[in-house]
């Protein structure tokens, strides 16, 4: 979605290199393309694995990365539950933007459905709390749309539109369990955009205020 959003757009910044799946994705579709990485490993596995991808990769912290380029598109996948400072990061990257530049940032829900019904059933005492695999994720933090409208807006964007990611009714393990058909599994993406505040993750689509 996020390309068909901004198929203007030449030059993307994308911090996180992840699984690597959407940055090799994105390579093909944008002719100037940089991405960051704090971990040297992540990203030697990432040229292992995408050899022919055309990004070029920088190994930088995200506070300590400067340059004087702008570009049209950033985009945060899953970064914001990492990071010790989640507003400092929104702000030190809205420098980088063209003057008609977007960003996109993706978040785990806490108040994803599956959450809400482990929560409401007694499994579950506190919404926001994080797991022991968030722990080993180096997740710091859960959002809801409520936080993280409150944070975009306290670093200075303002919001133009924010879906969905997923609508999970049950744990992963429950959802692998049921097998489901991969027509319902592309269902659940489909309708979880129109309810950002029960799917799995919140995409939100921003801009710098002026």
């Amino acid at each position: 979605r996020i390309l068909n959003n901004t198929k203007d757009a030449k030059s993307l910044l994308e911090l996180g290199l992840g699984h690597g799946y959407t940055t090799n994705i994105f390579s093909k579709n944008f002719t100037n393309h940089i991405v960051l990485d704090g971990s040297k490993a992540i990203i030697e596995n990432f040229k292992q694995k995408y050899p022919d991808c055309k990004a070029k990769i920088v190994e930088t912290y995200f506070e300590n990365f400067q340059t004087d380029e702008k570009f049209d598109l950033i985009v945060m996948g899953f970064i914001l539950e990492h990071v010790d400072n989640p507003i400092l990061i929104l702000k030190h990257f809205s420098k980088f933007l063209s003057p008609n530049g977007k960003m996109y940032i993706a978040v785990p829900n806490s108040e994803v459905l599956n959450r809400r019904l482990g929560h409401a059933a007694g499994l579950l005492l506190d919404i926001q709390e994080l797991s022991e695999n968030d722990f080993i994720l180096g997740h710091q933090r859960y959002y809801s749309v409520k936080t993280l409208t409150a944070d975009i807006k306290e670093a200075g964007y303002f919001i133009q539109s924010i879906e969905g990611i997923y609508l999970k009714p049950f744990t992963t393990p429950q959802m692998i369990s049921l097998n489901l058909e991969k027509k319902i599994i592309n269902a659940l993406c489909e309708v979880g955009i129109s309810y950002p505040e029960l799917s799995c993750g919140i995409l939100a689509e921003i801009k710098v205020k002026k």
